[in-house]
């Protein structure tokens, strides 16, 4: 599914009663994912050695029996199907006895369950036996069997153990269907590899950048090269019993005519030549004529008919309707989901994604699509996808799944993962878990036994990794470093500091770890641009928690010179942003530790509260790290809401304590010309306490940039509230600027060649810095004795001269340190420092 997408949204989350192709909107602001982060449910199990994935429905262990298949097993595949398939065995012809069959006959007589799939599992001391319902039933009891053998419980033998077992719901897989980098051949072999050990039956193709899956070149044939890496494709499928499910886009220039009903079965068939039984339909993010739900039924009604069962060994059609989510989906009676309802043939499955595009599976959203389509749902579940947050990977736990679930409430489950395909496997193995045996799903359990099945070699590493590689800050939210306690800087004991310091060394630790211990080349590959940041998060999270006990024992030279040293870069913060973890406690603890450290350096400094905001407001996000963006002196970059905007929410500024507040400054919006994640209605308000308001301006209607100045007004919050409009895009702000240091407010001439710039030098706030490259002179007020500089990394030493009021110079000396006291000289007028350098703060004392 796409973040951005142009359809329409009604007033309401749900109320609307328009459908997704009568207008236009920008999805991207759109999303409305709860920005609530719910806790995992779950607990990790004892297994003794023996973990089966997917999760049994019915396994009995006799812990005294032991079965020794060291000399090897002699097979009798009774219908000479799994050859191939026992390479995790030793074949001896007077081995210990392995049989295999399958049949719906035998399968009733055996006590298996009648469904595709099922199959019962005996080992004992007369052997091994396997009866499967079908092919693929036997073929799972292979796979819980090679599972067995390589668990620690058969070190000494494999343990006498009945399995009875079967799947809860009919299709198990995956949809590749994210926008961004298709996998490459390599990993979509490996991951098919995966889906049949797991159990998962199908796989979806359908990668949003395969030009030969959408418009315009649906219609062509595909090139010879792509025709083969496919028909390799659909072969692996078949040896792993998976369904290869080849997906068309023709939606968006699709046209209601002979000739593209010709192209479409004609695309069709070459895809039936190159092997492929099943097919899909995906009618998602598009936009014009193609969206008319009438003529969608009429096509697939029409495919089905002559295609699929005119072939008769093609699948079930499966289609993903244009109204996918209920977010915009039209739920009245002439929506286009009670359309599929009245007119789609029973046999064709139908997509949805939940109550908005990523979402939790809910038995209300499944009874409220179910209604419309008469029909059990066949969910396409947008985890561990990143395309709407590529910076991100998601490691996490599988939860937000109801355990209630059963066939008769979907007919299927398929994940959309990330781009990374090898990293993704890590969710993949719970979604086999889940699907397979709904009720017995335990999310904490099974994502730490995913580490055990997939890289045994570097578990504790890659779950280092995992546990703070979670969260989407404002998308599909997840818990992350749930075991990590933060603190802040002045409030923490001593068990909680040491338990801190230690995480963070483990963090340090991680790449080095994976880089030298993980089997996985191709995982370490995917995963080495996030290791790189990671490792580097511990660092600066250790050299917090350093710089705090350096604060405490008041030596304020080491402490700014730790503090500038601790403090990301420009550089930092891009590589940062881009390969992001542990956004959701570990560099929010680094961020409120260093900005608390140098809060109270300052005051510590001065006796004055530094006139640095902090954000807050009605949104989630609004306290969080990410409201810093608006208070950084840089209009290219925005807090966001994370979620949509509804009449009062508002975004605001504390100002630390109660001010003469003379000017406010807000740039709404990503850009002041045609963004659409604004408050378009709106007032300015500012309190002393919180709860009083005065208003400063008012009736605010589509302004992007806001400009207040007046009588000052004693406040300490400032905020921006949403009026009654219509919008409901999140909300974005650029620069909320409270009091503005300038020139003219500034008490005392300033010099240099860039003095809007220079200003940051004096503006009582540490946070933030300019640069000095080459020239600045200030003038001395009356009184001043004494200046402290806070400089940033002293390369060559600054030039200091203090000049008279006719410029003779009266003193000369040299900074070389990030924390430097100067004392003002008798009859200093003026004082220029000289050279390249970066300032936080020029502090003036008075003079003793």
């Amino acid at each position: 599914m796409k973040k951005l997408l142009t359809v329409f949204a009604a007033a309401a989350l749900f109320g609307g009663v328009a459908s997704a192709q009568e207008a236009e909107f920008d999805l991207g602001s759109q999303r409305s994912e709860s920005q609530h982060v719910l806790k995992i449910p779950g607990e990790r199990i004892d297994h003794q050695g023996l973990a089966i994935n997917p999760t049994p429905h019915a396994i009995a262990v006799d812990p005294a029996g032991r079965l020794d298949i060291s000399a090897g097993v002699a097979v009798k595949d009774r219908q000479g199907r799994f050859s191939a398939d026992l390479d995790f065995l030793t074949l001896a012809p007077k081995g210990v006895a392995l049989t295999i069959d399958f049949g719906a006959k035998l399968a009733a007589k055996a006590g298996v369950e009648a469904l595709s799939g099922a199959y019962k599992l005996s080992v004992g001391k007369r052997g091994i036996a396997i009866t499967g319902y079908d092919e693929r039933g036997a073929f799972y009891g292979l796979q819980t069997l090679r599972q067995i053998v390589a668990s620690p419980a058969a070190r000494t033998g494999l343990p006498y153990v009945e399995i009875a077992d079967y799947p809860d719901l009919r299709y198990r897989g995956v949809v590749e269907g994210f926008y961004g980098n298709p996998w490459s051949h390599e990993v979509r072999l490996s991951l098919i590899d995966l889906y049949g050990r797991l159990k998962m039956n199908s796989y979806l193709y359908g990668p949003k950048d395969d030009p030969y899956h959408s418009c315009p070149n649906w219609r062509l044939p595909y090139p010879e090269d792509e025709a083969r890496q496919l028909k390799e494709l659909v072969e692996a499928c078949r040896r792993n019993r998976v369904d290869f499910v080849w997906a068309i886009h023709p939606g968006q220039d699709i046209k209601w005519n002979e000739e593209d009903y010709g192209n479409l079965v004609r695309k069709f068939n070459l895809m039936y030549d190159l092997g492929v039984r099943a097919f899909a339909i995906f009618f998602d993010d598009i936009s014009g004529e193609g969206t008319n739900p009438e003529r969608q039924t009429e096509l697939l009604n029409r495919l089905d008919r002559d295609f699929v069962k005119a072939k008769g060994d093609v699948a079930s059609l499966v289609v993903c309707p244009t109204d996918y989510t209920r977010l915009w989906a039209n739920p009245t009676p002439q929506g286009s989901l009670v359309v599929y309802g009245k007119t789609l043939d029973p046999s064709i499955e139908v997509f949805w994604t939940g109550d908005v595009v990523c979402s939790d599976l809910t038995r209300e959203t499944l009874d409220w699509v179910n209604s419309r389509i008469k029909r059990p749902a066949f969910y396409w579940w947008n985890f561990p996808v990143t395309d709407y947050a590529r910076h991100i990977l998601m490691m996490g736990p599988v939860y937000g799944l109801e355990t209630s679930l059963t066939a008769d409430d979907l007919c299927g489950l398929v994940s959309n993962p990330m781009e990374h395909g090898e990293a993704s496997k890590i969710a993949l193995y719970s979604v086999a878990d889940y699907t397979w045996n709904i009720a017995a799903y335990n999310p904490i359990d099974s994502w730490e036994r995913a580490f055990d099945y997939l890289a045994p070699e570097v578990r504790d590493a890659l779950r280092t990794f995992s546990i703070h590689s979670c969260d989407t800050e404002t998308g599909y939210r997840r818990d992350e470093s749930w075991e990590t306690e933060t603190f802040h800087a002045d409030n923490y004991t001593d068990a909680q500091y040491a338990a801190l310091v230690a995480e963070f060394a483990r963090i340090e630790r991680v790449p080095a770890t994976l880089e030298r211990g993980c089997a996985n080349r191709a995982l370490l590959a995917e995963l080495r641009p996030w290791l790189v940041e990671f490792g580097k998060l511990g660092e600066r999270g250790r050299r917090a928690l350093e710089l705090i006990k350096i604060r405490e024992a008041g030596d304020d030279a080491t402490f700014w010179a730790g503090y500038v040293a601790n403090r990301m870069t420009a550089e930092d913060r891009a590589a940062y942003n881009a390969h992001k973890s542990g956004t959701l406690r570990l560099q929010p603890f680094y961020e409120n530790a260093m900005d608390d450290l140098v809060r109270g350096f300052y005051r510590s400094l001065t006796g004055d509260e530094p006139m640095a905001c902090r954000g807050i407001g009605s949104f989630r996000t609004a306290s969080s790290t990410q409201s810093k963006l608006m208070f950084d002196n840089d209009d290219k970059t925005f807090y966001t809401s994370g979620n949509a905007q509804k009449t009062g929410d508002w975004i605001g500024a504390d100002l630390g304590t109660v001010r003469d507040v003379r000017e406010v400054v807000i740039l709404q919006g990503r850009n002041s010309t045609d963004d659409v994640d604004y408050f378009d209605h709106a007032v300015v308000e500012c309190s002393e306490t919180g709860r009083e308001w005065t208003v400063l301006c008012d009736d605010l209607e589509k302004q992007y940039e806001i400009r207040w100045t007046g009588e000052p007004v004693k406040a300490r919050y400032v905020r921006l509230r949403k009026l009654p409009s219509e919008k409901r895009n999140w909300a974005a702000v650029r620069t909320f600027a409270v009091n503005p240091v300038k020139t003219e407010t500034l008490g005392f001439a300033l010099e240099a060649d860039a003095p809007a710039d220079a200003l940051r030098a004096f503006d009582g706030n540490p946070m933030t810095t300019c640069m000095l490259d080459g020239r600045m002179a200030f003038e001395v007020p009356a009184g001043v004795g004494r200046y402290t500089l806070l400089l940033g990394a002293v390369g060559e030493p600054v030039r200091v001269v203090q000049l008279a009021a006719d410029g003779t110079p009266l003193a000369e000396s040299r900074c070389v340190d990030p924390f430097t006291a100067i004392e003002v000289a008798e009859g200093a007028a003026r004082i220029a420092l000289e050279g390249a350098v970066e300032i936080f703060e020029i502090l003036p004392a008075a003079r003793k």
